[in-house]
């Protein structure tokens, strides 16, 4: 996909017509995980051999991603569920002003470069702004490796010495609990900085450990105690191969979708260990059984009506912040007042507007959101905002018995590769018309 496409793609007009009040029963997969997957991009610009990531979704961020790696040097191919990344002869110091801005991980993306050539513009990171989100972490980590960062109206530059990075210790908690995007930043730094480096108070994610796994696997020494994460750089990254693992965001999205309309069915390519405990307690308490299935997967079912549920977002293994949205949609068809308190960012509730446009009872203080149901809602025009809110309103939709038009495509597309043809599959009475009304 050329950067026009992806400009192009930007202000897509394709609206989603969904007919709901039809159950979802079936199985399909769950893709590569969109949130490790873009992490890993960046890992792979580090390694001094070809990388080859298998299981990466077919969403816009990875072509975006992909754009971002070959102008900065690297050779890179993308197709069936896989991206090779062979390193630059010469990389360019630069992270793409366009096309960086379409992204969240920019930062992370202009760590590696910085790892590697020493130096590296690069702009404000885009991506999904349902809040202020600050870099401020991910910038201490550049100057506590021996970077000087000049920050203009347009983008930020860091330029290390003549050695390049070195060795560093750097805290990336935040008032809201570590920095999954700082604590990769720093890792990416410290696996090319000379010595080992210490990134205290470091997220748990999988993003973060799966990272870690990527670099590990590649040589680099990655170990944890009770000070924090200590990486030991290297002046050589091996190639390889390296899986993504299953996206737990898009599987939590595809369950509460089934268990709002009381549906059945069956994921491959995850399994009920892998979804975070505070999200497994969340659908425990809702009402929806989690179980590993036969030949493999994990099958969702509900059983009667979904109750209401009082939960909190927070740091691996809580409840994805990611997940909120989607959760709030589904628990409109709960019995109760249900509650969900935002606490991995200040706010998220780009996703209540448009839950009300499908008569939600719904209502957002702060970082507090509160859901009451059983409300029977009605069809309804409108737009998602972000990713999350765009699936979130997809939910609502089918469990309406009404005819509803869903825009704002190009942010599901950013996140989900599949998601829309899996509903189809799963039952769902969807038709996606470009440039439609």
């Amino acid at each position: 996909m050329t950067t026009t496409s992806l400009s192009n793609a930007a202000m897509d007009t394709t609206v989603v017509h969904v007919t709901g009040g039809r159950p979802l029963v079936g199985r399909v997969p769950v893709q590569g995980s969109k949130n490790i997957a873009l992490h890993l991009y960046a890992a792979a610009f580090l390694a001094d051999a070809p990388v080859v990531l298998t299981g990466t979704p077919a969403i816009l961020d990875t072509q975006v991603c992909a754009q971002i790696l070959r102008h900065a040097g690297a050779t890179v191919d993308v197709g069936a569920g896989r991206m090779s990344v062979a390193p630059p002869n010469a990389a360019r110091l630069l992270i793409h002003p366009g096309l960086g801005r379409k992204v969240r991980t920019t930062t992370v993306l202009a760590a590696a470069v910085l790892a590697r050539t020493g130096q590296v513009s690069f702009p404000y990171p885009g991506g999904d702004a349902f809040c202020p989100r600050l870099i401020d972490r991910h910038l201490a980590a550049m100057q506590a490796a021996g970077a000087d960062v000049i920050a203009s109206d347009t983008g930020l530059r860091a330029v290390c010495g003549p050695r390049g990075v070195t060795a560093f210790t750097v805290d990336v908690n935040t008032p809201y609990g570590p920095s999954l995007g700082a604590t990769v930043t720093a890792m990416l730094l410290a696996a090319r900085a000379r010595g080992t480096s210490l990134i205290t108070h470091p997220s748990i994610e999988p993003e973060v450990t799966e990272t870690a796994r990527f670099l590990a696997d590649r040589g680099v020494l990655i170990h944890t105690d009770d000070e924090g994460l200590h990486v030991t750089g290297s002046d050589w990254i091996a190639g390889g191969e390296f899986a993504v693992a299953g996206d737990r965001i898009e599987a939590a999205t595809m369950i509460m979708a089934a268990a709002a309309t009381g549906g059945d069915i069956h994921l491959d390519n995850i399994t009920p260990a892998e979804l975070p405990d505070g999200l497994a307690s969340a659908f425990a308490s809702a009402g929806i059984s989690l179980t590993d299935a036969r030949n493999g997967g994990v099958r969702a079912q509900c059983h009667g009506t979904l109750t209401a549920v009082e939960t909190a977002t927070g740091p691996h293994p809580g409840l994805p912040t990611d997940t909120a949205p989607q959760l709030a949609a589904m628990l409109t068809q709960a019995h109760g007042t249900s509650l969900i308190a935002e606490r991995v960012y200040p706010r998220r509730d780009t996703h209540v507007e448009g839950l009300r446009a499908f008569g939600a009872d719904i209502a957002a203080t702060d970082a507090m959101t509160r859901i009451r149901g059983l409300v029977r809602l009605h069809g309804a025009r409108v737009e998602g905002a972000d990713i999350r809110a765009a699936s979130a309103l997809m939910i609502a939709a089918l469990a309406t018995e009404g005819a509803s038009t869903i825009r704002g495509m190009y942010h599901l597309r950013r996140g989900y590769g599949h998601l829309l043809d899996n509903l189809a599959t799963l039952g769902a009475d969807i038709t996606t018309i470009p440039g439609g009304s």
